[in-house]
């Protein structure tokens, strides 16, 4: 048996707007990939992602990019013999807002896969508030929630 999550999130812009946020890598470090990201997410690429504030790179193998539709793909997991697959869906609703919603599946069902995936979990819905702030407000909420600096 296999552990599976979804979060998701409703952001007042159009879906076309928050397919491109998390699609186009200049718009992705904005708000998450705080320390780069390498490509779009566009099929069959692989990306690297980077954050300033926990240690990578990741590598992000892109399986299925549809334009305002979905994006999926597999990661890597600290978990033995197990590869993070996540599934990326956007349905608008209406012209102004959209609902974002994270999968991500696979997890062994054993303390260890349930205790990661709980970290996961935690860290998708904050990548989702993320994205909200940022396309809504202009605000980086990711800034400073991981590492305290001694800069403010």
């Amino acid at each position: 048996m296999s552990t599976t999550f979804d979060v998701f999130i409703f952001v007042r812009k159009p879906v076309q707007d928050v397919f491109a946020a998390v699609y186009d890598p200049d718009q992705l470090r904005q708000y998450f990939t705080t320390g780069g990201a390498s490509a779009p997410m566009r099929a069959g690429a692989t990306v690297t992602w980077e954050f300033a504030d926990f240690p990578g790179p990741f590598q992000v193998n892109v399986l299925e990019s549809e334009a305002n539709q979905r994006i999926t793909f597999n990661w890597p997991s600290r978990e033995p013999e197990r590869t993070g697959h996540v599934d990326i869906r956007f349905e608008a609703q209406g012209a102004n807002a959209t609902k974002v919603t994270i999968r991500e599946g696979g997890w062994n069902d054993t303390a260890e896969g349930r205790q990661q995936s709980y970290g996961n979990c935690m860290g998708w819905a904050q990548m989702l508030c993320c994205l909200k702030a940022w396309l809504e407000y202009g605000i980086n909420l990711r800034e400073g929630a991981y590492r305290v600096s001694g800069d403010r």
